[in-house]
């Protein structure tokens, strides 16, 4: 172990009189003191990553189509959606709440979309006129509710949500992506008002508003109804792929980026003396991004089509959408003041009421943030299945949503999580699920697997809690 010496009068000199932990350590030690956090029981995404190793193993030597391009690409594109909902999960799981509404919320979100697509624009026309009334005066009551919690951010996509209905824009993709993620931000000001500014527990709420939700949809869509997403823009959301060039220049951006900021962030903590991996270590993380990722991208570039006169190639355009959300998310949480309020509402409310945090505020929002992003969910689903249900955002969509979280590391006690364990759990669920259908075992063994998947994720994080030190629980 390298000490670095403070000269008197320097800024070293400050940094040893305030006590501040300026040691840089080697690799063995950075590896020896992971080993510690691990016995301690700071598992983090390890047991979700290990369990995705055994699965792709014990997959690939069970069925031979598990490893071909074409599945693993459609691997992707099946839990794309899972994962998204999964990610706003996050945010309400690190508070210790629960959104059991998520599910059917992104279902409402896909029906708005797609019925204003269906009829032109003209949902007046479709719903009647009391049901459109009623829908205008919810997203403008969801704005209220903003307002008067000062989410004043929240309140525009509601109002704007109501804009489009009244004034009839023409159907369009892009405002139809725009009408779903306002009308999700709606549903979370509701959703996080009655359980912030009313105190209703969240898990009553949202179990309200699960059943309310699926009326919302039957009553959208109609009885045994199906409302088509053919538009070329919605359908190759979750079904097209960039071409070989942008698949490339995603790399470059995605790795560069990476590298760049770790880096950056590295070699700023050596010059101001701080606490920092040894250089080797990051490097080696570097290292490890950029060759997994030309791997990756490399396989996908290749011809995946059956068919000898088509050719299927490149990234799909769910990656960049999930790495986008993933790098946003993982800003928010780890690089901005609102951040760290939600973990220090997660980790003690009280705690973070009297150090003048607006808890309410934070708690709102964090049910805002998990319907706005379940509506880009919503989309991806619905652009996989190229059609909304009655049945949209119903049955499994929010247990594996939140599975996805759990069994990647988020805490079911709050204070612990990460946006990327939505990722991590969602590629463990997405793989058992593409698994077991290859091998031809019928619908109630993925659920069975899922479920005690599931379990054990939360058994792991319920023991390891246990050993942790009190600071960290």
């Amino acid at each position: 172990m390298t000490e670095t010496q403070a000269e008197p009068g320097s800024t070293s000199t400050a940094v040893a009189d305030f006590g501040i932990d300026n040691t840089q350590r080697s690799f063995g030690q950075a590896v020896g003191d992971y080993g510690a956090r691990l016995r301690g029981g700071q598992l983090g995404v390890l047991p979700a990553l290990g369990g995705l190793a055994v699965l792709f193993v014990f997959f690939a030597t069970q069925s031979s189509d598990f490893l071909t391009l074409g599945n693993l690409s459609n691997l992707l594109a099946q839990g794309a959606g899972t994962v998204v909902i999964g990610m706003g999960l996050v945010f309400v799981l690190l508070l210790g709440e629960i959104d059991l509404s998520a599910g059917t919320a992104s279902g409402v979100t896909a029906a708005i979309f797609a019925l204003h697509l269906s009829t032109g624009g003209n949902l007046l026309g479709k719903m009647g006129l009391a049901v459109f009334l009623i829908t205008i005066a919810g997203l403008l009551l969801a704005a209220v509710m903003a307002v008067l919690t000062r989410l004043w951010v929240a309140a525009i996509p509601a109002v704007v949500a109501a804009g489009i209905m009244v004034l009839g824009v023409p159907a369009n993709p892009w405002v139809e992506i725009l009408l779903a993620i306002c009308f999700g931000t709606a549903i979370g000001c509701l959703t996080g008002f009655l359980v912030a500014r009313v105190g209703i527990p969240s898990f009553v709420v949202t179990l309200a508003l699960f059943l309310a939700w699926q009326g919302v949809v039957l009553q959208y869509i109609g009885e045994g109804g199906t409302l088509g997403v053919g538009d070329g823009v919605l359908f190759e959301v979750a079904n097209g792929n960039l071409s070989t060039g942008l698949s490339w220049l995603l790399l470059v951006l995605v790795a560069g980026g990476y590298a760049a900021v770790v880096l950056t962030r590295h070699f700023g903590r050596l010059k101001r003396k701080l606490v920092a991996q040894p250089t080797s270590l990051v490097l080696v993380k570097v290292g490890a991004v950029v060759v997994f990722g030309a791997i990756g991208t490399y396989l996908l570039t290749l011809n995946r089509s059956l068919n000898d006169s088509i050719t299927i190639s490149g990234v799909p355009y769910v990656v960049p959408i999930v790495l986008f959300l993933l790098v946003l998310g993982t800003f928010v949480l780890d690089r901005t003041r609102y951040g760290r309020h939600v973990y220090a509402v997660g980790g003690n409310a009280e705690a973070a009421r009297r150090a003048g945090i607006d808890v309410r505020k934070v708690r709102m929002s964090v049910f805002v943030i998990a319907s706005t992003i379940a509506a880009i969910g919503a989309i991806i689903y619905s652009s996989k299945v190229g059609s909304v249900d009655p049945q949209a955002g119903g049955g499994n969509t929010l247990l594996f949503a939140v599975g996805a979280a759990v069994i990647g590391g988020t805490s079911l006690f709050g204070g612990k999580g990460r946006v990327r364990d939505a990722v991590v759990g969602g590629a463990v669920i997405a793989t058992i699920e593409n698994g077991l259908r290859l091998l031809g075992e019928p619908a109630a063994v993925v659920s069975i697997v899922t479920g005690l998947v599931l379990l054990l994720a939360a058994s792991v994080d319920a023991l390891s809690r246990r050993r942790a030190p009190a600071g960290v629980r």
